[in-house]
């Protein structure tokens, strides 16, 4: 017999008793714990903590399982999530002409890699819709000429939100997307919005990175995944990584190399994300891996 299994998040003031509560109810309520992991942060003050549990009593189901783990919630003042662990979160994926990222999250997807639902791409270019229409999934052309008007721009992120609000999206992946998120929409995915970028930012900014990068003899090249936020760049890092790189190398195969690190960089974080591994911590993250 194959029982419902969830996972559960949480965060609280750090306090004794935690995890002993918690596996507790659990115990009490007929679940099984297969996997947890625990983090207190001594400079926040706060507890964290991943569970993913089998609910084996058949007596007790969803409704009454959240509504008496919502008194235990009120009493210890838990930020908590409660997640069917079998569920596929929904995915929006947005790109402009610049398409690794999105033909690497495409095949991890389709290959079974990536345990998500892409019901849409989004962007702003008409350039991949063919690959969009090689994996089945519909493309939705929004464009937005240079130097558009703010009411433009507003009305092109009106269009993605109702996108959103169509598929049920529960992330949003700026899979090489570029264009700057006005400060409402960053604050409607608050949480819910992940980027990548190379990591040179901010001593190489604007335009051929990996050419400033050549031009001054850099010896790592890497690349950053994070949650959106309104100030550019800068939202809680989720991961990271670089490869080393030396003199016999010209600003192409510098460029090859930081193709395959965002690639692998964009594809954890999601990943980590659609597993419920990822809390914030206040401009932090927590990754139970």
């Amino acid at each position: 017999m194959t029982h419902p299994e969830y996972i559960l998040t949480l965060s609280c003031p750090d306090q004794r008793g935690i995890v002993h509560r918690v596996s507790g109810f659990l115990a009490e309520h007929g679940c099984n714990i297969l996997d947890s992991a625990q983090f207190g942060d001594q400079e926040t003050e706060r507890f964290f903590m991943r569970v993913h549990f089998a609910a084996e009593d058949a007596a007790i189901g969803d409704a009454q399982l959240r509504a008496e783990f919502a008194q235990l919630g009120e009493a210890l003042r838990l930020d908590w999530n409660l997640h069917d662990a079998h569920a596929k979160p929904r995915v929006l994926l947005m790109v402009s002409k610049i398409g690794h990222c999105l033909n690497d999250l495409l095949f991890r997807y389709k290959s079974g890699l990536l345990p998500v639902e892409i019901p849409a791409i989004v962007s702003n270019h008409m350039d991949f819709y063919q690959l969009a229409a090689s994996y089945n999934i519909p493309f939705h052309h929004l464009p937005l000429a240079t130097g558009a008007p703010e009411s433009g721009k507003l009305a092109q992120e009106a269009r993605i939100v109702e996108l959103m609000e169509t598929h049920q999206i529960d992330l949003v992946v700026l899979a090489r997307y570029m264009q700057i998120l006005s400060p409402d929409l960053c604050a409607r995915l608050k949480g819910k919005a992940i980027n990548i970028h190379h990591s040179f930012l901010p001593s190489f900014k604007g335009a051929r990175p990996y050419a400033q990068a050549h031009k001054r003899g850099v010896k790592l090249i890497g690349a950053t995944a994070h949650f959106v936020t309104g100030d550019l760049d800068e939202g809680p890092i989720i991961e990271q990584d670089v490869e080393r790189v030396d003199h016999a190398m010209d600003a192409e195969t510098l460029s090859a190399i930081g193709r395959d690190v965002e690639c692998v960089v964009l594809a954890r974080a999601v990943k980590w994300f659609v597993e419920h591994r990822i809390l914030q911590n206040g401009d932090r993250t927590v990754i139970f891996k």
